[in-house]
C-alpha cells in the first residue's frame, strides 16, 4: 500500500499516540519541579511524529531516510529515558505507564527500521522524481512481472491457459 499523506502512516500514529502518552505522564505530580526532565523526554517524543511527517514531505527518500533515522534516535532517546525514570524512587508509582511507554518506543524503533530498510533496498528515488515517464515505466514493468507470473503458474499446471475465443 502506498500511502498519500503521512497521516495515513500507522507509524506516524503511533509517534502521535506516544507524544499524547508522555505529556500525560510529564503532567503527574512527580515530574513537578523536574523542568529539564520534563521538557527534555516531551521535546524527543514529539520529535517523533514530526520528523516522520517532515521526512515524508521532502520528496525525496534519501531525505526521507535521514529524517527517519532522526525519528528512530528520538525514539531511542525517549526509551533512554524511560529506563532512567524506572530506576528513579518519585517515579516508582509510574511503573505500568512507564513500561507500555517503553513498549510503544520499541515497537516504533522497529517499524522505523523495517521502513528505512525497505527504503534502502527501493530503487526508487522518491516522489520528487516520479515523472510521468518513470511512473509509466514502473507499470510497465509491475505488468510484466505480473504477466510472468502468471505464465510460470500455468507452466507448473497451477491454471489453464484462458480459452480463445
Amino acid at each position: 500500500m502506498k500511502y498519500q499523506r503521512f497521516e495515513d502512516l500507522p507509524v506516524w500514529q503511533a509517534g502521535i499516540e506516544l507524544g499524547r502518552q508522555v505529556y500525560s505522564l510529564t503532567e503527574k505530580p512527580a515530574f513537578k519541579n523536574r523542568y529539564s526532565l520534563r521538557d527534555q523526554i516531551e521535546r524527543a517524543a514529539v520529535s517523533v511524529s514530526n520528523n516522520i511527517a517532515e521526512g515524508f514531505e521532502r520528496g525525496t527518500n534519501q531525505e526521507l531516510l535521514t529524517f527517519l533515522y532522526i525519528a528512530r534516535g528520538s525514539a531511542g532517546e525517549v526509551r533512554s529515558m524511560l529506563h532512567l525514570l524506572k530506576g528513579m524512587l518519585p517515579f516508582r508509582d509510574l511503573e505500568s505507564e512507564i513500561r507500555n511507554l517503553l513498549l510503544k518506543t520499541e515497537s516504533i524503533s522497529r517499524q522505523l527500521g523495517a521502513w528505512i530498510q525497505s527504503l534502502l533496498n527501493s530503487n526508487m528515488k522518491g516522489q520528487r522524481y516520479a515523472t510521468d515517464r518513470v511512473k509509466e515505466a514502473d507499470q510497465a514493468r509491475q505488468e510484466r512481472d505480473e504477466f510472468l507470473a502468471k505464465l510460470e503458474q500455468i507452466r507448473k499446471g497451477g491454471a489453464t491457459p484462458p480459452e480463445k475465443a
